[in-house]
């Protein structure tokens, strides 16, 4: 279904230019999250020179709600970046396993055409063994015995070409089998995050709530 939603014309235009749009994001996240980490400290500095001196009330407020608004910066940036990234790898993730399942596909159907082939060598080898017994000529024996040897190295070639496919179905099992485990994993890291988001994100709500009081 994703391979699909990303064969659509529109995403094959914009594919153009994902990695240069990504690179410009990453660059962008990089710069607001350190701008975070300096307004932090600027600010955690500040607070402490301010109540150390003991100023008024108005002034070690407004310090007290630039710190906050520096640390809430500092946690959306960051988590705003790794969520990038981890969108990255999924998407990355989707489309190797979406090539691996048609590879798969594509694989399957070679082996079927296979060994229907290599069934219908076999009855007419059975076909003309059964036209050899009841015909006693010599001649059209030998002729019969060299087409017969002819098919043989034709099934045995086929056969050959069976075992191969039937290898490269079992690799691609495997690859697909380890690009879902990762995908699994991933899923499980995202959630992680997300939980984590979301308790960080109530965290600083409390906050908010405690500085409006």
């Amino acid at each position: 279904r994703w391979q699909k939603i990303f064969m659509i014309p529109l995403w094959s235009k914009v594919a153009v230019f994902w990695n240069k749009m990504f690179l410009t994001i990453i660059v962008l996240l990089i710069v607001l999250f350190l701008d975070a980490v300096r307004e932090v400290k600027k600010y955690s500095a500040v607070h402490v020179n301010e109540k150390a001196a003991n100023v008024n009330t108005n002034a070690f407020d407004h310090i007290q709600m630039k710190l906050f608004r520096s640390q809430r910066n500092l946690y959306l940036s960051g988590f705003s970046l790794f969520l990038w990234l981890v969108l990255r790898r999924t998407v990355t993730l989707l489309t190797q396993l979406a090539k691996g399942m048609a590879s798969h596909a594509a694989l399957e159907t070679q082996v079927n055409d296979a060994t229907e082939a290599a069934k219908k060598y076999l009855a007419e080898n059975e076909r003309l063994q059964e036209a050899l017994s009841e015909k006693g000529s010599s001649k059209r024996k030998d002729s019969a015995e060299a087409t017969d040897e002819k098919l043989k190295k034709e099934v045995e070639h086929l056969k050959a070409e069976l075992q191969k496919t039937s290898n490269a179905l079992l690799k691609a099992n495997n690859e697909v089998t380890a690009v879902k485990k990762q995908s699994e994993g991933l899923k499980r890291e995202y959630d992680r995050l997300m939980k984590e988001y979301e308790r960080l994100q109530d965290s600083l709500n409390e906050a908010e709530d405690k500085k409006d009081l």
